[in-house]
C-alpha cells in the first residue's frame, strides 16, 4: 500500500510526520490517514508533492523500486552508439547475437 511506503521512506529519512506535512504542503492529519490506510487513493497532486518532499521517484514510491541508473560509462557507450547512427533494432540484434555467442561458448 502507498501509505506503508510513505511511512517507511519517511522514517528511513528521519522525518517526522509534521516535517513531511510541512515540506509537502498537506495537513499532518491527511498524511496520517494515508499512512494508516484510511485514505487509500491520494490524488496525483498529493503524490507529486510527496515524492518531492521525500526526494524519491514516483516509481520508488508507487512500486517500491528504486530507479536503476546507468553508470557514466554505460551512458557514454549508449550515447556513442546513437552518435554513430546505430538504430534500436541494430542494437537489439547485436544483443541477440552476443547472447547467442555466449550460449555457444558455454556449450563448447
Amino acid at each position: 500500500m502507498i501509505g506503508d511506503r510513505i511511512n517507511k521512506i519517511r522514517r528511513a529519512k528521519g522525518l517526522s510526520m509534521s516535517e513531511l506535512a510541512s515540506r509537502a504542503g498537506f495537513a499532518k492529519s491527511y498524511i496520517s490517514s494515508i499512512e494508516r490506510g484510511n485514505q487509500k487513493n491520494p490524488s496525483i497532486h498529493f503524490i507529486e508533492e510527496i515524492v518531492k518532499a521525500l526526494e524519491v521517484s514516483v516509481n520508488e514510491l508507487l512500486q517500491g523500486q528504486e530507479d536503476q541508473k546507468l553508470d557514466q560509462e554505460w551512458t557514454r557507450l549508449v550515447q556513442e552508439a546513437v552518435d554513430l547512427g546505430l538504430t534500436k533494432q541494430q542494437f537489439r540484434e547485436f544483443m541477440e547475437f552476443t547472447s547467442w555467442r555466449n550460449t555457444q561458448e558455454k556449450e563448447e
